[in-house]
């Protein structure tokens, strides 16, 4: 199999999987079958799911040796982005405090 083709399945195969992982989420909440805290615990689990879906079929992040820079990168990216949205919601609840 050449390479174009295998990257095209692989696209394939993570819109299949992303569509479906979707579809779950919105199953899980427009038929509830569960408590209101097992269906947000299964929305973040598919979420995560979700998460590594798009690092190896998109993005073609891996475990292995020669992507584990990338891994590190979009490791880092994130504890930025949770630090400035935490930030934020301390500000802004003790700004509502404040107001209130």
């Amino acid at each position: 199999m050449n390479d174009r083709r295998r990257e095209t399945l692989t696209y394939l195969t993570g819109f299949m999987l992303a569509l479906a992982l979707t579809l779950a989420a919105f199953a899980a909440v427009h038929w509830p079958v569960a408590s209101a805290g097992t269906t947000l615990a299964i929305i973040l689990g598919l979420g995560l799911v979700q998460v590594v879906v798009q690092f190896r079929c998109f993005l073609h992040i891996s475990l292995a040796r020669s992507s584990r820079d990338d891994l590190l990168l979009v490791l880092f990216s994130t504890l930025i982005v949770t630090l400035m949205v935490s930030g934020t919601l301390v500000i802004l609840f003790n700004l509502r405090e404040r107001m209130m």
